[in-house]
């Protein structure tokens, strides 16, 4: 296969793969809003759900999804990490750059597997981890820079999984480490250099503590829960130095980061050079979140997930 270059004429025709509650409130609209983009095109196994999704914007829905790739420039994903890692790899395949949700996939072989497509095929990707693309994040990230960090901390503290459009079967299943683990992981490591060694302790349905090893020689902490009854959800990153600490609450940062998304994928595809955060990085962080699993289940195991809903 030979990648060609998207062009840069007009706005960039873009497809969004998937159904879901995420689709529906993040994906779809934030592409439809990008005064550089076009959703031209829904797709999800069930066509209906695909309408629903595709007709406020005015975007076409395919039962096929061969017939889908071709109608679009780029790809979004928006389905179970399971269905993206079979899907993105048809979708890289045909040549599409890629933007991709966190994680990659729902176990480590099928990560590696869709890294070796995209290294195959050489399209360009980069990945949906919100945070990084939020002014408050990219601010504190400047600010940190011009130190020397002796440590950070860093937390997402939210009752998602106690019920509501967000507590799908894959997250209730997994726990909250897969889930809101990746952001976390990924804004430590930006602050504090690449992550070599990770050690994770706790309850994957409760509550995930973890200790990571940077290769700059510093430590930093994480706390993870998505069992919480605390409202509203609470996040952010806290690093330390020998001059005090710097800190960024992320918690809602979502909506101030949509633009500088969609404007760096716009950039990512036309250019056919992968972002700074593609799925190289994607499948980093699924390796340490597949070591931090593994410490989990040697552990004292895992409960079953709490019963009762928030709503």
């Amino acid at each position: 296969m030979t990648l060609r270059r998207v062009g840069a004429a007009g706005p960039l025709r873009v497809g969004v793969v998937g159904a879901g509650p995420w689709a529906r409130l993040f994906h779809a609209p934030m592409v439809a809003a990008h005064p550089d983009t076009e959703l031209t095109a829904v797709w999800a196994r069930r066509p209906d759900a695909a309408a629903e999704v595709a007709g406020p914007h005015g975007a076409a829905v395919h039962g096929s999804f061969d017939r889908f790739l071709d109608e679009v420039e780029a790809v979004v994903f928006a389905v179970p990490p399971d269905v993206q890692a079979e899907l993105a790899g048809r979708a890289a395949r045909a040549g599409k750059p890629l933007l991709l949700e966190k994680p990659l996939a729902l176990d480590l072989v099928a990560a590696e597997r869709l890294a070796e497509v995209v290294e195959e095929t050489g399209v360009p990707t980069q990945m949906v981890l919100t945070w990084r693309y939020a002014p408050a994040v990219r601010a504190l990230l400047e600010a940190v820079a011009g130190t020397r960090p002796i440590g950070a901390r860093g937390w997402f503290l939210t009752g998602g999984m106690l019920g509501g459009p967000f507590a799908t079967p894959w997250r209730l299943e997994q726990g909250p480490l897969l889930d809101i683990g990746p952001h976390v992981l990924d804004l430590l490591e930006a602050a504090l250099g690449r992550v070599v060694g990770i050690r994770a302790h706790g309850d994957a349905h409760r509550w995930v503590g973890l200790q990571l090893d940077h290769e700059s020689g510093t430590t930093s902490e994480a706390s993870l829960t998505a069992y919480s009854r605390l409202e509203p959800a609470r996040a952010g990153v806290e690093v330390y130095t020998a001059d005090g600490v710097l800190e960024v609450a992320t918690a809602g940062v979502s909506a101030s980061a949509t633009t500088t998304l969609v404007g760096e994928f716009v950039a990512t595809a036309r250019s056919g050079r992968s972002h700074g955060l593609d799925v190289r990085h994607g499948l980093h962080l699924q390796r340490l979140l597949a070591t931090a699993s593994e410490d989990l289940r040697r552990g004292r195991g895992a409960h079953e997930p709490p019963q009762g809903s928030a709503g």
